[in-house]
């Protein structure tokens, strides 16, 4: 094989970083830096299942990638309308990326509904794959289609490629004992092979999870199989694809270790046995399934040999009382959500406030008020964590990056619990929830020591010389009060929900105490020991963007545009929310202009201006999707010059 190396040049599915002609007619091969591909159809086409097998085996092959799943909050829509198209995206590089990108260079749309629905988000000479057996009369006029798209010279400024995908399908399938309609079902497995050769995907990973996932139904594991390998053929062979493309392994985009594809929830999962586990302590979950928190519980339930015990109640507000208890019982607990069911926990929350009691309440935030948009994504529950309880009620607010950073925050969030013995409010997402990207499996030796010393004798001595347990006893550092497990002789205290004497933990209506008692819970989450703010600001900037939560990918990227285009612009992201990290008020001074981009109307941004008086400005967005990094850049760009 010989080798020609062209000059850079754009191309609609990246960089063209070089490009291999083979000899005797063969296809050429053409090497991009990046790819956006976007999988569409309807909700039962399989697009998620074919965009986390895309997504697993380009994580295997080394590249550095981000996704971003989109499905309808319906189980099923109407086959072939618009608010029944499912997708998903994913970018994919040799290079470090945050994003899952803002435009796809590639879609695949296996219905009118799918092209219809994000043919708008494409750029002037994207791919576009079709299922032209989809694209029936009836179909079209389904979703307004006044005439074929596929004919009428609307499509021209793209590169069409027309594929009879379900036909194909079934006359690959012919050899097995289907009907019609179960062939069809294999239609996605065929694009996934036709994809994996047009990028030059591992094939390996995707057989043996078929053969897996179908090891109860040989002959549909074997429909499948051949459906993939009939997609990689028929792109191979077809004279539409004349070219395939390369995008080689993000080699220096990552640390040495040992990586895998992971997504926020499942990050989530694994901190939370993890953090149990560097605890010593068994974990509880009592949780009431929600979207888009539910895969915490389903995974959670798979890992028993890990002392780990989930409790599916029947409703929220008995999941986080069962948790609660657990909590008094010696756990390390926790209760998943969403918006909705933080609303009916509030009241629980505030008796672990009261019982000073660790428990972890883990929020996977979605469009609100309300049901809202389940299955998209926001950050409207801010101040909801904040202030969403009766009276004087404050809890530690922790809120992860990325992803992968999930299970950091979930290691973190453990620490505050279980050291200054009050419920955390973990704030992700549905963006980081159901997105992913390569993780690197920390060695055991980074993981944090969370052990903790319950309560196992009197603390107090009496005026008299007895002594006795005092509940409410608080170490002079933390100001957390003692942990004694319900059955430790002499350890007997009451608890509940009316408030209590210092340190006896008796009852008590004494408005001096109720004072003393509401500033010393205060006290001890001010004095929560979190880092410092670090800044990235290598060129002296005035502006600093401040973010917090799954904005970090998109503001970052945004960042970086600014920069390579000669503008200087400062970037800090908060992980801690409550507490704020000490120096923030420094930090916030050093700038002449701070800008604020959040998944809502501004809730940060108001905590900001009242706690520091600093003149934030706002950047909002609440339509259920994740910021664009151009629409970013754009924004800040305009703020800079401002």
């Amino acid at each position: 094989m010989t080798s020609q190396v062209s000059s850079p040049a754009e191309h609609t599915d990246g960089t063209v970083v070089g490009e291999q002609r083979k000899p005797g007619g063969a296809k050429d091969v053409r090497r991009l830096d990046r790819v956006i591909i976007r999988f569409a159809g309807d909700s039962g086409d399989g697009m998620q299942l074919t965009g986390d097998r895309f997504t697993s085996e380009t994580a295997s092959f080394g590249n550095d990638l981000s996704t971003l799943p989109n499905f309808p909050a319906e189980i099923r829509a109407p086959a072939g309308t618009l608010p029944g198209v499912s997708s998903f995206q994913l970018h994919f590089a040799d290079h470090d990326i945050l994003t899952p990108g803002d435009a796809p260079n590639v879609l695949v749309a296996m219905n009118p509904a799918a092209l219809k629905a994000n043919v708008g988000d494409l750029p002037r000479g994207a791919e576009i794959i079709v299922n032209t057996d989809e694209f029936t009369k009836r179909a079209l006029q389904k979703v307004g289609y006044d005439t074929d798209p596929l004919q009428d010279g609307s499509l021209d400024g793209y590169n069409l490629h027309p594929v009879p995908l379900t036909t194909l399908t079934v006359e690959a399938l012919k050899e097995f004992a289907l009907s019609r309609k179960e062939a069809e079902r294999s239609k996605n497995m065929f694009a996934l092979g036709l994809l994996s050769w047009m990028y030059h995907r591992p094939t390996e990973g995707t057989e043996k999870f078929l053969k897996s996932k179908f090891a109860k139904k040989p002959d549909i594991a074997a429909a499948n199989v051949a459906a993939f390998r009939a997609g990689w053929n028929f792109g191979e062979t077809t004279e539409d694809f004349a070219v395939s493309y390369e995008v080689a392994p993000a080699a220096k985009a990552f640390p040495v270790g040992t990586y895998r594809n992971i997504s926020g929830n499942l990050a989530l999962a694994y901190g939370l046995v993890t953090a149990s586990r560097q605890a010593d302590l068994p974990l509880f979950l009592g949780s009431y399934p929600i979207t888009p928190a539910s895969d915490i519980l389903h995974e959670l339930s798979k890992h028993k040999n890990f002392g780990v015990r989930t409790f599916q109640a029947e409703d929220e507000i008995a999941g986080i009382g069962a948790a609660l208890g657990a909590a008094f019982g010696g756990s390390l607990a926790v209760t998943t959500t969403s918006g909705p069911g933080v609303a009916l926990k509030s009241e629980t929350i505030a008796l672990a406030v009261s019982l000073e009691l660790p428990l972890l309440v883990v929020d996977i935030q979605r469009g609100g008020p309300s049901t809202g948009l389940p299955t998209k994504t926001e950050q409207a529950d801010l101040l909801q964590a904040m202030f969403g309880r009766n009276g004087e009620a404050p809890v530690p607010v922790v809120a992860p990056r990325t992803p992968a950073d999930c299970f950091d925050a979930a290691l973190e969030a453990a620490r505050i619990a279980l050291t200054y013995r009050t419920p955390v409010m973990l704030l992700s997402d549905g963006y980081l929830a159901n997105g992913s990207e390569p993780w690197r499996i920390p060695d055991l030796d980074e993981l944090p020591d969370l052990r903790v010393q319950f309560a196992s004798g009197p603390n107090h001595t009496l005026e008299d010389g007895t002594e006795v347990f005092w509940p409410y006893k608080r170490d002079p550092q933390t100001l957390a009060r003692p942990w004694a497990i319900p059955g430790t002789p002499g350890l007997e205290h009451r608890i509940g929900g009316i408030e209590k004497q210092d340190g006896t933990g008796n009852i008590s209506y004494d408005p001096a105490n109720h004072d003393f008692m509401v500033r010393t819970r205060q006290a001890k989450i001010d004095g929560i020991d979190v880092p410092d703010i670090e800044v990235d600001d290598p060129h002296g900037a005035r502006t600093l963007v401040l973010g917090w939560g799954s904005t970090y990918g998109p503001i970052t990227a945004a960042v970086r545009r600014l920069r390579a285009a000669g503008e200087s612009i400062a970037q800090a992201h908060l992980r801690h929310l409550n507490p704020f990290p000490r120096n923030l008020g420094k930090v916030l001074q050093q700038y002449d202009k701070v800008v604020v981009p959040e998944m809502n109307l501004g809730q940060l941004a108001t905590l900001i201006r009242a706690k520091y008086l600093v003149d934030a400005h706002s950047y909002n967005q609440v339509n259920g999707m994740p910021f664009k990094a151009e629409q970013l850049a754009k924004a800040l760009k305009e703020a800079i010059d401002d």
